[in-house]
């Protein structure tokens, strides 16, 4: 029997099918900036433009299959790639990701297990040794690409969980009386941590933050001493370089100070933050992230790799073993024949997510990210100082790339539920993509620039959009 089944392509047709989509690609980045940001469809909608014919008994030609496909996420998404795309921290992906996770699929390498992905894993080993020396943290630490922030933070809750009790991997973490440490502005990462993993979120310490967001120091040492007195067992402190709602930093260096006097993990939560350490002006606290034992970025974010990109480091590479390593007699990997991944994170089977992220960093290099980065601050504290030209707008803060404001003209008997519908009609024109942020109680507008296509115009434009969407309401 010869086989000839319905999922391969022969060369030509693989071409041909191969430069359509390119050329499809191609024609939308060029004409991303014209377009419209999103079609504000309704998941009915979109349930409808997508159909609901049940699977087929037989398959249909090539060419079909990609165009519908091109079509369908062409037309139906949520653009963030659009130079006034500012919500959420997704960057704008670079182009070359596209071709890398074309590349990676091609090859399709199992980079769990250094056998089944040698070049793969090389790779992400370089990778990782490049983001490192980027954030100013030691390359020789332990790492490991994960898909994105959350995973990244787990990989460091869960090293420090198993240096703090050893037995919990075997015994449970119900003796341990364990806590953490994490300001009120933390993402919410740190109860699914929590809660994942034996915890309970009730485990979890929430610090008062001061009146930039930062998390206090000396609350979390009231906190320690408190927790300590009644028995508890303090293991895990979480800073934050870069806060979701407005960017803030926290105060790295003191709270550093302060969980190696203590005896406690120290990891910074830099999933967006991070990479802003590698500028010439950034602050002391951004420029200390080697002082954590471990650290969470998300290439995903600032480095503008497509999704999902997420890295976690963590200085003593023997941490990571020790937290996720079971090597059955079925695994037969020779020890010394080359770095398995499987042995230092979550995952046994892994594509190569770092490919894109490679890739990316050879195409830009230091110099280019710096200088995008600093460019989408700059931008973020444009947007600050158009708002203040308008007198019905109330710009609330800055930091970072994020910029917060709100539609607060006087005689407002109600700006959290104004803007919360203002945010709405801004979601759903297609012209413009904010989110959105709490701050001392206020609903807040949140603008996010990780888009190297913004210019200095389309951030002119933001509050004429957002005036006019409130004249049409």
């Amino acid at each position: 029997m010869t086989r000839r089944s319905l999922l391969d392509m022969d060369p030509e047709e693989f071409r041909a099918a191969g430069h359509r989509l390119v050329d499809q690609i191609a024609d939308f980045y060029h004409a991303l900036p014209q377009a419209k940001l999103t079609p504000g469809e309704s998941p009915a909608e979109v349930r409808e433009a997508l159909g609901h014919a049940p699977l087929p008994e037989t398959g249909e030609p090539t060419e079909a299959t990609v165009n519908t496909a091109w079509q369908l996420l062409q037309n139906h998404s949520l653009h963030n790639g659009h130079p006034l795309f500012a919500g959420y921290v997704t960057s704008s992906a670079a182009p070359i990701g596209a071709l890398a996770d074309l590349m990676a699929a091609a090859v399709n390498p199992n980079v769990g297990a250094w056998i089944l992905g040698p070049m793969g894993t090389e790779i992400e080993a370089q990778s990782i040794r490049w983001i490192a020396d980027f954030l100013g943290y030691p390359t020789n630490s332990g790492g490991i690409l994960v898909s994105g922030g959350n995973m990244a933070n787990f990989v460091g809750f869960l090293a420090a969980r198993t240096q703090a009790c050893k037995a919990i991997r075997t015994e449970g973490a119900e003796a341990a009386k364990l806590v953490a440490y994490a300001s009120k502005e933390t993402h919410t990462w740190i109860q699914k941590a929590a809660d994942l993993f034996g915890l309970g979120t009730n485990a979890i310490r929430w610090i008062a933050t001061d009146q930039h967001q930062r998390m206090d120091p000396a609350a979390l040492c009231a906190q320690i001493a408190a927790d300590r007195a009644a028995g508890n067992q303090p293991f895990f402190l979480a800073a934050s370089a870069g806060t979701v709602s407005t960017g803030a930093v926290d105060p790295i260096r003191e709270l550093a100070r302060i969980a190696r006097t203590e005896g406690i993990w120290f990891h910074i939560d830099g999933a967006y933050g991070a990479p802003a350490a590698a500028l010439p002006d950034a602050d002391e606290d951004l420029k200390s992230l080697h002082l954590a034992d471990s650290l969470a970025v998300d290439p995903h974010k600032w480095f503008y790799a497509p999704l999902e990109a997420g890295c976690a480091l963590v200085k003593n590479p023997q941490h990571l073993p020790d937290a996720f390593d079971y090597s059955p007699a079925y695994y037969h990997f020779e020890a010394d024949a080359g770095l398995n991944y499987y042995q230092h994170g979550p995952q046994n089977s892994r594509g190569l997510r770092a490919l894109k992220v490679w890739m990316g960093l050879r195409a830009s290099g230091r110099q280019g990210l710096i200088q995008t980065i600093a460019e989408d601050i700059a931008l973020a504290r444009q947007l600050f100082d158009e708002v203040q030209k308008y007198p019905e707008l109330e710009a609330l803060t800055t930091s970072l790339s994020i910029t917060t404001f709100r539609y607060n003209p006087p005689g407002t008997a109600d700006p959290n539920t104004v803007n919360e519908r203002l945010l709405d009609r801004i979601q759903k024109s297609g012209e413009l993509f904010l989110s959105n942020a709490i701050i001392d109680g206020k609903f807040a507008l949140r603008a996010c620039i990780v888009n190297f296509r913004t210019q200095p115009r389309h951030i002119a434009e933001i509050p004429k959009i957002v005036l006019r969407l409130v004249a049409e309401r």
